[in-house]
């Protein structure tokens, strides 16, 4: 199976990184967020991935490209111009990129490599949210649903401290520091789809969250796979560093390899 990932957004409120390189490519414990994603997939054995890049791709292609270089020790003999790798930690990846354009929406992005997909059940996520989901069980889980279309559904934390106040009352009778959130469920991406899918979309300006995602609810072909354990985006310097001490303190949920 194939696991398709969007990474091509500006990733504008974490602009102190992403000035010089894509969202996907900041780093968590020295590896690109893109790379911890990828991990996670490995894990339950998917190792085919179609990479939409758009805003600075160079930068993930030129990572890929020198994958040796920044996972293995390396001697350079300048006089021959040669380059030796010495005990190569390489990944058993094939890594397709492609160039989904800067500006591309979200939908237009997954329908720009539809001829790399092929006509079989894929995976498909965010290049900037990582989770301690089970990709097999969610695998299983679409297939026995028979849909079109499986999003992850997740009940993130609440962000701000919480306190009960009623319409003319001043004084705080209950507080609570980071609820667990008003209870809803929403998109955690760490989507399983079958290629139909794409014909839900038009063109680059389609967002897939919303007339593709609308048009599978209504039409009963899109399921939700509710996943309780960790899951956290890197929307902002704040999550980055979150997930930067996870990681440092060896706490990282994600870490499923």
């Amino acid at each position: 199976m194939k696991a398709v990932i969007l990474a091509g957004g500006l990733g504008t409120r974490i602009s102190e990184e992403t000035s010089i390189k894509p969202k996907p490519m900041v780093e968590i414990g020295g590896k690109p967020i893109l790379w911890h994603i990828m991990k996670i997939y490995s894990t339950y054995g998917i190792n085919e991935f179609i990479i939409c890049c758009g805003y600075k791709g160079y930068v993930i292609k030129e990572y890929f490209a020198n994958y040796f270089l920044h996972m293995s020790d390396v001697t350079f003999d300048m006089r021959f111009n040669q380059m030796n790798v010495h005990a190569g930690k390489a990944e058993p990846w094939r890594v397709t990129l492609v160039d989904t354009g800067d500006n591309t929406m979200t939908g237009g992005r997954l329908k720009r490599v539809r001829e790399h997909i092929g006509n079989e059940t894929f995976c498909f996520t965010y290049g900037d949210g990582v989770s301690n989901v089970n990709v097999e069980e969610l695998i299983n889980f679409h297939k026995k649903q028979n849909n079109l279309a499986t999003m992850t559904a997740v009940q993130p934390p609440g962000r701000f401290g919480a306190i009960v106040l009623g319409q003319e009352q001043t004084k705080i009778t209950s507080f609570r520091e980071k609820p667990e959130g008003d209870g809803a469920w929403i998109n955690g991406g760490y989507f399983v789809l079958e290629p139909e899918v794409i014909n839900f979309i038009n063109d680059d300006s389609t967002v897939w969250e919303q007339t593709p995602l609308e048009k599978l609810a209504e039409m009963e072909q899109l399921s939700a796979y509710k996943h309780n354990g960790f899951w956290q985006p890197m929307d902002t310097l704040r999550d980055k560093n979150y997930l930067e001490d996870l990681w440092k303190n060896n706490k990282a949920p994600w870490k499923v390899w």
